[in-house]
């Protein structure tokens, strides 16, 4: 299975080839910082492969000091993308949900570090909701 995708101006792209294993929406402060929202919604893989096709050297990626975090990104538009993160012997593909062009394949299994939420985060199934822009 091809996934492709890229970043908000176009200058990098990517193909990931494989399946994903899981699919979380994460709402911890630090997923919470670095998306501006109010959770990351990424996908999991120990054995897809991901293929930079254009602007690889423009992807910057960013470890938060004495931390797991990793977060990589277009350096011209800073739209999220794929990292590849190492925790002891295990290496994960990470691929941001919205990075990628083609279909996501499977639904998220869940909201994963709920107690750190934002405040603002609750009941949003019954805040309006809009085809376009309200007017």
């Amino acid at each position: 299975m091809k996934h492709y995708g890229g970043c908000l101006c176009g200058d990098v792209r990517y193909e990931v080839t494989g399946s994903f294993e899981n699919f979380f929406l994460c709402h911890c402060s630090r997923c919470r910082r670095d998306t501006g929202s109010s959770h990351a919604a990424n996908l999991f893989s120990r054995t897809a492969t991901l293929r930079w096709l254009n602007g690889e050297e423009n992807v910057v990626v960013f470890h938060l000091p004495e931390t797991r975090h990793v977060r990589s990104f277009c350096g011209q538009c800073g739209s999220a993308l794929p990292t590849m993160q190492t925790h002891g012997r295990e290496t994960l593909l990470v691929v941001p949900a919205g990075s990628l062009e083609t279909d996501v394949p499977i639904r998220p299994q869940g909201h994963i570090l709920m107690g750190s939420r934002a405040n603002w985060d609750m009941e949003l199934e019954h805040v309006p909701a809009f085809e376009g822009l309200p007017g």
